[in-house]
This record gives C-alpha cells, sequence and structure tokens, in this order.
C-alpha cells in the first residue's frame, strides 16, 4: 500500500469515528431530555395521586408517560443500531489494519535483509562502480539513499498502524460494553412500558364507571375551548380589520400627497382578504418571515414541560374523542410563562366560567397563544421580547395539576406548534 493512500486509509477512520461521536451524541440527549420529561410527569403523578377523583388530565399524562416511554425504547433501539454499524466497521477495520501490518511487516523485513547482506561499504561501493556510465551511476547512489530513507519511513508506518491497531481494538471492546448496557437499559424500559400499560388499563377501568363524570368534564372542558377559540378568533379579526385600516389610510394620504404635488395618483392594490394583509406592512412583513425562519427552533414557553396531549384529534379513553387545536404542556407549579418569539401582545382575556387569563401574541401574520395563566404581567398593545416572562401558569384546584395551553396560528389557521418548538 502506498504512503498517499495509507493517509487516505487514516482519515477515512477519523471522519467516520467523528460522524459516529457526532451522531451518538446526540442520540443521547435526546435519550436524557426524554428521562427528564418521563421523570417530571411521574412526580407529577405522585402529587395528584391523592385526589380520589380521576381525571382526563390525569389520563392524557398517563398516555405521554407511555408515548415518551416508547419514544426512549425507540432513541435506545437507534443507539443500538448505531453501536452495531460502528461494531461492523471497527471490526473490518481491525481487519484490514492487521492485514496491513503484517504486508508492512514483511517488507521491512525484506528491506532489512536486503541491507544486511549489503551493509558493507565495500558491496555498496561495487553496486555503485558495476553501473555502465556515470548517469547510472548517479542514479544507483540515489537509490541507496532513497532505500535507506524509505525503510526509516517503513518502521515509521509500521509504529504508526500498530497504534491505530491498539486503538481500534480498545474502541471496539467499548463498543461491546456499551451495547450490553444499552440492551439492559432497553429490557428494563420494556419492562417499565409493560408496568405503565397495566396501570392505564387498570385507569380507564375505573374511568369507565365514572362516565357521567367523564362527559361533564369532557363538555366543560369543551365549552372552555370554544369560548377560547371565540375570543381568539375575535381578536385576530380585529387585528385585521386595523391592518386593512392602517393599509386604506396609508393608500388614501399616499393619493393626496401625489395630487398635491401635481403627481399621478398611485394605483392600490387591495391586499387580498384574511391574514395577509396582516404582513402588508415592511416590519410586519420582516417579522413574519423571521417568525417562519426559526420553525423548529423556538423556545419553550416555559422553561420545564412536558406535552400531555398533542395537535389534532385523539381518543382518551373507551369512544371519547378530543380536538385539540394545540399543545397541552404540564409543568411544576409556579412555572413563568414566556413568549416565544418577539412580538406585540395583541389580546389579553379571562375564558368565561373560569378564572384562567391567556394572552395573544401577535409576530406579523402569525400569533402565538398561552392560556391557562392565573396572572399576567403584560397588557395589550405592549411589545414583548423573546423569552420574556408574560404570566404564570394556573394551577387546578380539583385536581392538582399545573398545565397551560400553547398554540402557533396562521392568521385564523390553527398550526401544529410541537412543529415549531424546538426538541
Amino acid at each position: 500500500m502506498s504512503f498517499k493512500r495509507l493517509f487516505l486509509f487514516f482519515g477515512l477512520i477519523l471522519l467516520s469515528a467523528t460522524t459516529f461521536a457526532q451522531s451518538s451524541a446526540e442520540l443521547k440527549r435526546r435519550k436524557e431530555a426524554l428521562s427528564r420529561e418521563i421523570e417530571m410527569l411521574r412526580r407529577s403523578q405522585s402529587e395528584v395521586s391523592s385526589n380520589k377523583r380521576l381525571s382526563l388530565k390525569q389520563i392524557n399524562a398517563l398516555n405521554a408517560q407511555i408515548r415518551l416511554r416508547e419514544e426512549k425504547i425507540g432513541t435506545i433501539n437507534s443507539e443500538i443500531r448505531l453501536l452495531d454499524n460502528e461494531i461492523s466497521e471497527n471490526t473490518s477495520t481491525v481487519r484490514s489494519l492487521q492485514t496491513q501490518l503484517n504486508k508492512l511487516k514483511r517488507e521491512y523485513a525484506s528491506m532489512v535483509l536486503f541491507a544486511f547482506r549489503n551493509q558493507s561499504a565495500y558491496s555498496k561501493l561495487m553496486f555503485i562502480f558495476a553501473s555502465r556510465d556515470f548517469n547510472q551511476g548517479y542514479k544507483r547512489l540515489k537509490y541507496l539513499q532513497q532505500f535507506g530513507d524509505y525503510r526509516k519511513k517503513q518502521a515509521k508506518y509500521i509504529e504508526q498502524t500498530a497504534h491505530e491497531l491498539g486503538i481500534k481494538i480498545v474502541e471496539l471492546d467499548r463498543n461491546k460494553r456499551n451495547k450490553n448496557s444499552l440492551l439492559h437499559d432497553q429490557e428494563s424500559e420494556k419492562v417499565t412500558l409493560g408496568k405503565e400499560k397495566s396501570n392505564k388499563a387498570q385507569q380507564l377501568s375505573k374511568l369507565s364507571k365514572q362516565e357521567s363524570q367523564l362527559k361533564q368534564e369532557l363538555r366543560r372542558k369543551q365549552r372552555e375551548a370554544a369560548s377560547l377559540t371565540r375570543a381568539l378568533n375575535a381578536a385576530i379579526a380585529r387585528e385585521i380589520a386595523e391592518a386593512r385600516r392602517r393599509e386604506e389610510e396609508a393608500a388614501r394620504a399616499a393619493a393626496a400627497k401625489a395630487r398635491a404635488e401635481n403627481r399621478e395618483v398611485p394605483t392600490t392594490t387591495r391586499s387580498s382578504s384574511g391574514s395577509s394583509v396582516l404582513a402588508a406592512t415592511p416590519e410586519a412583513a420582516k417579522l413574519s418571515s423571521d417568525f417562519l425562519s426559526n420553525r423548529g427552533r423556538l423556545p419553550w414557553p416555559v422553561a420545564t414541560g412536558t406535552t400531555t396531549e398533542q395537535f389534532g384529534r385523539h381518543t382518551v379513553g373507551e369512544g371519547v374523542t378530543i380536538d385539540n387545536d394545540g399543545i397541552t404542556i404540564r409543568t411544576p407549579q409556579g412555572a413563568a410563562v414566556r413568549a416565544v418569539f418577539d412580538g406585540t401582545v395583541a389580546q389579553v382575556g379571562t375564558i368565561p366560567a373560569t378564572n384562567v387569563q391567556f394572552v395573544l401574541v401577535r409576530h406579523g401574520e402569525y400569533f402565538s397563544v398561552y392560556s391557562g395563566l392565573r396572572s399576567v404581567s403584560v397588557s395589550r398593545g405592549q411589545k414583548v421580547s423573546l423569552k420574556q416572562t408574560i404570566g404564570v401558569v394556573a394551577t387546578d384546584s380539583e385536581d392538582g395539576t399545573t398545565e397551560m395551553q400553547f398554540k402557533v396560528w396562521k392568521g385564523s389557521t390553527p398550526l401544529n406548534p410541537e412543529s415549531w418548538l424546538a426538541n
């Protein structure tokens, strides 16, 4: 093998190791985050377990715990697959390095034998003086010099290859130990998951016996959601109307200025109806663009929390269907709620028949909604910055849970908030 190919081989080994380290670190980070969320839910459930009345919130929390546990097992499976690939690559590398090392040693032995047979100065001189002419003699002299240098380099490459081989063998042993540890963790997580599913089945059995209470709670929740949606739609419609009015005023002012300067009155094109008028000004358009470009990177509205109810339609128990146009986040008591992006407070209100409040923040043609707050520290028209505290999450006096709802809307169209928040 040439020295260039040998260097390329070592470079590929280094690149492979770097890629594996990055992927492995990302999986470990995600697994640790899932473990923290599961532990937070477990503590939360322990705090409300003394409550004799089973609620939809508790069932949602059990569902979330199972979902997170399954995701954690999936992450462990990904780690195992990654380690299997690394073990396979390291095994192949060890074999290749061993083959190269044996070849280098054989070549070096041949060179040592040749050098031994021609070690005397007399033999070297005879080798040179036996040349046909001066040019051949000069080439033979250079050959002897290069042969000595090559032998030194060959010895160095043998040492480097042996060192790399030792490192790869150590890595291979470590990977095998890590895989065994992950397999043990995976088995433990599966056992825990089985217990959680069994607990969920027991709780659902209890819940089915409280059908009237469940339906009553569900109707109350639907009324609250409908009230909040009406309030949000009204606030957004008002924002659109005000944006439309400002746009028309600006058009009239531009027309009046053109007539006063004896210029042609510019023709105005009415913005399309809906949310597009909210991004009609350069400032609003830039804010909309910035908000959109941060999709998947927005911070969570609370510092610590986990999703107990996801976006969209899903079933809780038998025949109980819930539509959620946001996500429900469980968080520790007294948690501060923070803005996920720069914007302007478009509405602060209270959901009818409850003591919980909500905040609507406008980001150009996008809106973020924070509901389930016991107190609010901002007011309508106020500008807020990224991660600025806007309120505190309320704790349910009946079951002791602390949850908030977070929504992202484009105009009056609900979007899935999970695709906007950072993992």
